[in-house]
């Protein structure tokens, strides 16, 4: 590691640590040319595959800004967007690889943001997975209903008046 002061090639690491829940190592460097001591941070880096076959690292901010447009005029919150694009990014993370395509990044966002707003998720889902018609948002639809609703019954109605005289 190169020495931000004297530009010395020879450093060595006086203390590590681990910092974000693991996902990364801050160290504590003391270079051996002028020795003044340094922090430098190593984090694993993912990688996205577009289709066009491009790479770029992940980015949390890139699904936030993604997410937000489905979000528009929703009761969506920032805090709410930033923990959806922490779990995609955990998500991603977990399957181990160093390079993801992008449509599995894609996946990985349908899941929370169906936990966080059905209409985002729908608004989202219809871009990406390229809705042509309205049968395409129907059976989305349908999924959706039964899922919430496993036996597809209509929810009984509850009675507020009693059967006990007064």
């Amino acid at each position: 590691m190169r020495c931000p002061f004297c530009k010395a090639d020879d450093s060595r690491v006086v203390d590590s640590r681990v910092i974000d829940d693991g996902l990364a190592i801050r160290r504590r460097r003391e270079c051996a040319g002028c020795g003044r001591r340094f922090t430098t941070q190593e984090t694993s880096v993912v990688y996205v595959v577009k289709r066009s076959g491009a790479t770029e690292p992940f980015s949390r901010a890139k699904v936030v800004t993604g997410v937000r447009k489905a979000c528009q005029g929703r009761p969506v919150s920032e805090d709410d967007l930033a923990r959806l694009a922490q779990q995609v990014e955990d998500a991603v993370r977990a399957t181990g690889s160093a390079e993801i395509p992008a449509m599995e990044v894609g996946l990985a966002i349908l899941a929370p943001l169906r936990e966080l707003d059905e209409v985002a998720y729908l608004r989202f889902a219809s871009v990406y997975r390229s809705f042509d018609t309205l049968e395409d948002f129907e059976a989305e639809i349908a999924l959706l209903r039964a899922e919430q609703d496993p036996t597809g019954e209509e929810p009984a109605s509850t009675s507020t008046t009693s059967s006990h005289p007064q």
